[in-house]
Formats: structure tokens, sequence, C-alpha cells
């Protein structure tokens, strides 16, 4: 596994393509110095002595490892400006790194399990969503997602306890442990989500096989695939992704740290543009695996040799499989096309 792409959080030297980030877990960029300070605040003891500690934590032989360090640090996030502080910290490095728009999903039954209210994270991370296109030219929107490793009428409480700010979420999601918890569990949840008029995307084909992806479109009736690189191991599937334009969501720095992938060098993406999915890049769970969204790009172009031309069909590719207005969209396109070399 490599280990050696972790780039630096600030803004790079070049201006950054501008760009939408459709798979980010707002819970997963709490960087290691937001989370002593939010332990402090909250009176939580940490089981590290330090930040620089905490972060030497961050090697995993999968992502079942990875889940149970995630989840053991939301102990944190307890009010309403825990998760202010959470989303403003993640808006402010986003935006340094070209990204427009961003679709960022929350996990709400980590923290109700906990005695936090659902509304108290809704509020909470709105409070900043709300006015980031105007601070810091970022528009966004909020997945409610499901743990699949929990049941799916959990899943149906949570979507009903949510009922009173749907007005603030745009989808819903499926993430967390992925083999053994195939999508047609959440057959049920997803009818209700869509129902109540509620975008769906889910996570699929990532540690689990190419069927899930499947059953995620047939069964769940998602837009959007998140992960998915491992629809190449079944050509129907990759014809039908490929004719139907349905997106994926891919996160490279998050498959090499997770095993998913071996090195960075030896990612499915290349040959996911070439056979003509419709491919984005994100960063998935940022301050886990080694850096933001412009990170991975700059990642893929140095460890794949990626070119300027594939850099910005994977950024036009971002603002396609969005669920932006048609306005914004065109607007954040022609932004792309005005932009000068990636450097």
């Amino acid at each position: 596994m490599s280990t050696t792409h972790r780039a630096p959080h600030d803004a790079a030297p070049h201006t950054p393509l501008p760009k939408a980030e459709l798979h980010l877990h707002i819970e997963g960029t709490l960087e290691p110095e937001l989370a002593f300070a939010l332990a402090e605040r909250n009176g939580i003891d940490l089981p590290y002595a330090t930040p620089e500690e905490l972060r030497s934590a961050y090697a995993f032989s999968d992502l079942q490892s990875f889940l149970d360090l995630y989840y053991r640090l939301t102990a944190v996030l307890q009010t309403e400006q825990d998760f202010a502080d959470l989303a403003e910290a993640y808006l402010e490095r986003a935006a340094a790194q070209g990204v427009r728009h961003a679709e960022i999903f929350f996990d709400p039954q980590a923290h109700t399990a906990r005695g936090v209210d659902i509304g108290t994270v809704i509020r909470g991370l709105t409070s900043a969503l709300d006015t980031s296109r105007e601070r810091h030219g970022v528009s966004t929107g909020l997945i409610l997602s499901f743990l699949r490793d929990l049941s799916a009428e959990d899943a149906l409480q949570t979507l009903a306890d949510a009922a009173p700010y749907l007005d603030r979420i745009s989808a819903v999601g499926l993430d967390s442990a992925e083999v053994g918890h195939p999508p047609a569990k959440f057959t049920e949840v997803y009818a209700e989500a869509k129902r109540l008029g509620l975008r769906l995307v889910a996570h699929a084909g990532e540690e689990g096989p190419p069927s899930y992806i499947t059953e995620a479109l047939d069964l769940l009736g998602v837009e959007r695939i998140d992960h998915g690189i491992r629809c190449l191991e079944d050509e129907a599937l990759v014809a039908r992704l490929v004719a139907e334009q349905i997106p994926l969501t891919v996160c490279p720095f998050s498959n090499v740290r997770l095993r998913c992938v071996d090195r960075l060098e030896e990612h499915p993406l290349p040959a996911m543009l070439a056979a003509g999915l419709l491919v984005t890049v994100n960063s998935d769970d940022p301050s886990y695996f080694g850096g933001y969204v412009e990170d991975n790009y700059r990642g893929l172009r140095t460890a794949l040799g990626l070119t300027d031309d594939q850099l910005r069909l994977l950024a036009r590719n971002s603002f396609k499989a969005s669920f932006l207005d048609e306005a914004r969209r065109t607007e954040l396109l022609a932004e792309l096309d005005a932009h000068g070399p990636t450097g």
C-alpha cells in the first residue's frame, strides 16, 4: 500500500480547476487538530497524546479498520457549534482546492446513537452551509446517509426523524461497511425517500461485488453510484453504465488507503475513462485518506500521467453528475471553460 500521497492542505501554488465534489463525508473531514480542540471544549479525553499521534493512527488495513477509528472520533461532535465548526473548516479548505459546489454526506445514526439529536446535527451543519456560497463561492447540498450495517428499520426511523428538516436535505445515500450488507436490504427505505421527493445515491462496488451496483440501480433506483470501481469486473454492467451515463463518484486516495487498490499508480481510473464511464474524482474522508479533492487530482496527474484534457473532463463530469439546477451548472461549466492551464 502506498502512503506517500499526502499533499499539503493549503492551496496549491497554481489555481485549481473549478470542480464539484460529490463524495465527501463531513465527519471524514475532522482533522486531528480540530478533534483535539472539540474534545477539550466538550471535556472528552481522546486516547492519543497529541494530534500527531492521532494522525499516525491513520494507517488502515481495510474499510472496517478505518470505520472503527472514524466512529470513535465522532464522540467529539456534541453541539450545533461543533458541527458548524466542522463544516466551516471543510468549506474553507474546499474553496482553496477549487471546489465550487459540494454535495456533502452526513451520518445521522453515528450521532443519534450517542444521544445527539438529529436536529442538532442538521442545524449545526446548515448554519455553515447556508452562507457558504456568499462567503466561499461554494454552493452546497446535504445528503443524509444511512449506515448499511445497521437495520433497515433503523434507517426508516432515521428518515422519519429527519422529516422536520427535509427542506435542508437534497438526497439520501448509503455508506459504511459494504460487504454483507447489499443494497436490497434498503429497498423500502429508498422507496420512501423517493416518495418524499429526495434524490437517491448509494455506495456500491467499492469492497462489495459488481452485483451490488446492479442492485443499487434496479432495486433502490439510484441516480448515482458512489465508488463503483469494481464495475470493471462486469462487462455488461460497464456497457449499461456507459449507455445510461450513470455517474460514478470515485475516490482514488481512499481506494489506496483502504487497500481496494494497492498503489495509486495501479488505480483503474484511466481504464474507466477509456471505457466511456462518467467518472468524477472526490476525496471521500480527506482527513483520514491523505488529501482533499485537488490533492487527488494532482496525485492522479503525477501517478497516472493524466493529461490536462483528462483532468478537465473529470471536472466537467463533476458538474454534469451533480444535482445542481441548470442555471448554476451552466455558470460553473462556463467558469471551467474560461479557466487557464491546470499547472
